[in-house]
């Protein structure tokens, strides 16, 4: 148990959802997996563990941005030993080419954040996906005719730019980054340093380019091949 989770120490599978929301990790227990046992409501981050396809699962909140996430996935590894941690959320669209509520599969993450680089350490680290994750991801994708797009995301730690559009992202859009979202480099980060696997499946559901969104009472219904092709990459690693 630790401050932010009272989960026992098997309550969670070795393989978890990371949605920033915790009603969105509600719903994803509720409505995809099979059994779910509510493990962790402190703060009301909510924390379920059931079964998807016969196989064991975890669904686990982490909250809004990097540090937030940073917690709960730093505690997940070294707390309750989970393997495999796949971000599951939505991002705004900083490439013409990404459509709304087409999947945007985080190959990298570049991120604004100072959570990635010390204060104290020279150099910028480039964190990356699980290699294996992404490959499952980008075949299964595929067989199931989803669209997606698999490259460069920014994590950024602001959501409210001062300046409008894009004019608050920089060269970073000329450079290919596909969207935006909160969490995915730091989530990558700490798999990188304690040695496990990470992967961000995004949604996009506003586009800073076209202004096309997606309205709120049609977003839950969206994401439902984000979150299938995510269950069925966590139960097969």
């Amino acid at each position: 148990m630790t401050p932010h989770n009272h989960a026992k120490p098997d309550d969670y599978s070795d393989a978890v959802l990371l949605p920033g929301d915790p009603l969105r990790a509600k719903w994803i227990a509720e409505n995809f997996l099979e059994s779910p046992k509510l493990v962790n409501s402190v703060r009301n981050c909510l924390g379920y563990t059931g079964t998807y396809k016969g196989k064991s699962v975890s669904v686990q909140a982490t909250g809004m941005g990097q540090p937030s996430l940073a917690i709960y996935v730093h505690e997940l590894i070294n707390t309750y030993g989970l393997k495999t941690l796949i971000r599951v959320g939505t991002c705004g669209g900083l490439n013409a080419k990404v459509k709304v509520r087409d999947l945007v599969l985080a190959q990298a993450a570049s991120t604004d954040s100072s959570i990635v680089k010390g204060r104290f350490d020279p150099f910028n680290f480039a964190p990356i996906a699980d290699f294996g994750l992404l490959r499952d991801a980008v075949e299964k994708a595929e067989q199931a005719g989803m669209r997606y797009h698999a490259g460069n995301m920014l994590s950024s730690d602001l959501f409210y730019h001062r300046e409008p559009g894009l004019e608050g992202y920089g060269l970073l859009p000329s450079h290919g980054i596909l969207g935006v979202e909160m969490e995915a480099a730091a989530l990558y980060t700490l798999a990188a340093r304690f040695a496990v696997r990470a992967l961000t499946i995004c949604t996009m559901t506003d586009c800073l380019i076209t202004g096309d969104e997606i309205d709120a009472d049609a977003r839950q219904t969206s994401l439902r091949d984000m979150v299938t092709l995510a269950l069925d990459v966590a139960i097969d690693s």
